[in-house]
């Protein structure tokens, strides 16, 4: 299987995160009018400052990925079909847990229907679907 296929939608799903990211950073910061506001980008379950570090570290290891795939060489483009199995299974655990998290939202928040509060929970999905990716192209190694 040609890893570069993948390469251009892990780019898409890192580029996405870097625009959350950016943007929290920016309303932590700032708080432009033209962003929603603090409350909405995060849930509050960690610090900010422990929140920052975290998605730095998922940044980081999500660029160099795509870096792999794009290229198609480098450690995370070869075969680990174990890894994809469980990267699979884990991606199905998480996106459900954000269609869960979203529907508990939901039905706690009636005021915020259909969106208020959802930015963590679009992107930990975003998050997901980068994972169910990569760990598609591994699984095909079977």
């Amino acid at each position: 299987m040609n890893p570069t296929i993948y390469g251009p939608y892990l780019w898409i799903l890192t580029v996405l995160l870097v625009g959350r990211v950016v943007g929290q950073l920016i309303v932590a910061r700032w708080a432009p009018r033209w962003l929603p506001p603090m409350e909405q980008w995060q849930s509050g379950l960690l610090p900010y400052p422990l929140l920052v570090a975290g998605q730095a570290i998922v940044l980081t290891l999500m660029i160099w990925i795509s870096m792999d795939f794009s290229r198609g060489a480098g450690f995370w483009v070869r075969p680990m079909p174990a890894l994809g199995l469980a990267a699979l299974w884990w991606s199905y655990l998480y996106f459900g847990a954000m269609v869960v998290r979203y529907i508990v939202r939901m039905v706690r928040r009636p005021d915020q229907r259909w969106l208020g509060g959802t930015i963590p929970i679009i992107f930990h999905s975003l998050v997901a679907i980068f994972q169910w990716l990569f760990g598609t192209y591994h699984a095909s190694w079977r």
